[in-house]
């Protein structure tokens, strides 16, 4: 499931905040409101004690009714499902559990009903299109709670990773395809495969790729340049077609997750199937940083980070791991106040070391929302380890309630969420 490092830091800084609208925000926290205005620049108006009446003038007036007090605006639909929402509830919309995409087994059914998770993530191949409508209205349900329904996910970017093939299904070209069209055509055409994955009840596609391959890393890049899932070795074009890409599904009404931040284009090994990844040239500020940038201005609704180590941006933390990637540079530095998700945390290789509760909690606490677990069985346990840690931390429960904010409100501006 699976940018950045030619420009020097200070040159790279200033080429992805030409990106971003009115700057950067403070590099060490998420993005600074509207500064206030100081009392004491407002002006004031001098208070004059009130006339009194002359004696032969009457002292009374006919009285006027007292005045209504304002009334508390009803709470939003996302505050009532908070509210209605136990803890552990909550800390279970923030994880996306592996199916088959042929349809759960039978204990995959048993964990999405025992936890009702906020997403699900299909995996394996799927059937027809028919098929696969008839097994996700089932998933839905059985994952369903309180009118809340899952997000339901694929890998549908082309070339080998397309997860759902079938008939009803096109079959769509390599992104290094992609990359040589306009970016009206993939507009047009990212538009007609997302119609496709609606009517089979998928609303979201964990795609587009916003990895820059250098052309001479092409043949040993693991993740992304030898599975041809880039749309090209320089950061504008890509950055162009990320956007067109999104834009076609946004058309079509299914969500898009632009990834794998900060950039898997300079990596050998696949996190997948490998430990111990690092990238190290990527930096913060980097200009290849420019594709996400351009994601998210196009309205991208989720950015998956991914499990690489970036030593020039935070040695001591994976980025799914690090608050200087997810709240310096992903919510501060790109301004973005979406969705954050990770890459696969549950099968990966590269976080095999790293107990399955603490992948979801120091996620959480490092800004992020969603954790990808693509083995089923671990999804208890990562809520749990949510819950108990909520219970322990006031700031921790404090953090993990915003992102069930975030995620609710996605859900809610997707028509996932009834409030009656």
């Amino acid at each position: 499931m699976n940018i950045i490092g030619r420009a020097t830091p200070a040159a790279a800084v200033l080429v992805v905040a030409a990106f971003v609208l009115g700057g950067c925000a403070d590099s060490s926290s998420p993005t600074a409101g509207p500064s206030t205005v100081p009392s004491s620049s407002v002006p004031t108006t001098p208070t004059t004690a009130p006339t009194q009446t002359p004696s032969d003038t009457p002292s009374q007036t006919p009285s006027s009714p007292p005045a209504t007090p304002p009334s508390t605006p009803p709470a939003s639909c996302v505050d009532r499902k908070l509210q209605e929402l136990t803890l552990r509830e909550q800390a279970a919309q923030l994880i996306m559990t592996g199916i088959s995409a042929n349809g759960m087994t039978s204990a995959q059914r048993s964990t999405a009903s025992a936890q009702k998770p906020g997403g699900l993530l299909l995996l394996g191949s799927g059937g027809s299109a028919s098929h696969t409508r008839t097994a996700m209205s089932t998933a839905t349900a059985v994952a369903t709670l309180k009118e809340i329904r899952p997000l339901v996910a694929a890998d549908q970017e082309g070339g080998q990773i397309q997860r759902l093939k079938g008939s009803g299904f096109d079959r769509i070209p390599a992104a290094t395809v992609q990359g040589t069209w306009s970016t009206a055509k993939l507009t047009a055409e990212a538009a007609g495969w997302g119609n496709q994955l609606k009517r089979a009840g998928i609303n979201v596609d964990l795609a587009p790729v916003a990895d820059v391959v250098p052309e001479s890393q092409r043949t040993t890049n693991e993740p992304i340049g030898k599975l041809d899932r880039e749309f090209g070795s320089t950061p504008g074009p890509v950055g162009q077609h990320v956007a067109a890409f999104i834009n076609g599904m946004d058309a079509a009404g299914v969500m898009t997750s632009v990834k794998h931040f900060p950039g898997l284009g300079r990596v050998r090994g696949n996190t997948d199937f490998s430990s111990g990844v690092v990238d190290n040239v990527t930096v913060r500020g980097d200009a290849d940083l420019a594709p996400f940038v351009a994601g998210v201005r196009a309205g991208a609704d989720l950015v998956m980070v991914s499990t690489v180590t970036y030593t020039k941006i935070d040695p001591k933390n994976r980025a799914v791991f690090s608050p200087t990637m997810i709240r310096g540079m992903l919510r501060g530095d790109l301004r973005y106040g979406g969705v954050v998700i990770t890459d696969d945390v549950g099968a990966a290789a590269e976080v095999a070391s790293v107990p399955a509760g603490e992948r979801a909690t120091r996620f959480v606490a490092a800004g992020g929302d969603i954790v990808i677990t693509a083995r089923a069985s671990l999804t208890a346990t990562m809520v749990s380890a949510l819950v108990r840690e909520s219970q322990r931390d006031k700031a921790f429960a404090a953090l993990l309630q915003s992102s069930v904010r975030r995620v609710l409100t996605l859900k809610q501006n997707h028509g996932l969420m009834s409030c009656g």
